[in-house]
């Protein structure tokens, strides 16, 4: 009998993972409705006790998403002063929700990818793997393969979904001659005109 054979293992196929890029920190939404005067207004000398009271430091470390969840309206200031504190405690802050925070990191992290190993290859991003990833980051990550890629597929090796494939270069030899216009008369005024 015949030894079974992985020709996926075997292939050239790349598998782009876009979960690899996650760095498995938690994230934290944090509502600064909490420092508001009844949820609602903001008043300067209260807000800034408030803020300076908060123990910041269980945000070590975390993804803080800040928003705030009432129709209070919040001056961008106390955004500004806020995200201070976290600066030395939080890995990462960013203004709105945690799907903010998360389309926000994946454009970064796809920003900061090293292409080339995906040169000329085709590429598999594997589908189904995180409910971290963002649907954008997909999109992006087309955008980014198609620079460098030969053909670019989603879901698994075994079982993917082909995508796009780069176009075949033809030579000048190759290049079918111009057709012709026949029955047109050369003194008709250019659509431009």
């Amino acid at each position: 009998m015949e030894p079974i054979e992985n020709r996926v293992a075997d292939s050239e196929i790349q598998v782009f993972n876009l979960a690899d890029l996650w760095d498995d920190r938690p994230v934290t939404e944090l509502d600064i409705s909490s420092f508001l005067v009844e949820g609602l207004m903001l008043k300067e000398k209260e807000f800034r006790e408030a803020v300076k009271a908060h123990d910041w430091s269980q945000y070590a470390d975390e993804h803080v998403a800040l928003y705030c969840s009432t129709d209070a309206i919040v001056p961008t200031w106390s955004y500004m002063l806020i995200a201070s504190k976290l600066y030395e405690v939080a890995h990462t802050t960013t203004m709105g929700r945690a799907d903010d925070l998360l389309r926000e990191y994946y454009a970064r992290a796809l920003d900061s990818v090293d292409w080339s190993r995906y040169e000329d290859r085709p590429v598999v991003v594997k589908g189904c793997g995180s409910d971290m990833v963002p649907e954008m980051a997909y999109v992006r990550a087309t955008q980014k393969l198609q620079d460098v890629a030969r053909k670019l597929m989603y879901g698994e090796p075994c079982s993917s979904v082909p995508l796009w494939r780069r176009p075949k270069e033809t030579s000048d030899e190759e290049k079918p001659e111009e057709a012709e216009a026949v029955g047109v008369s050369a003194d008709l005024p250019s659509p431009n005109a």
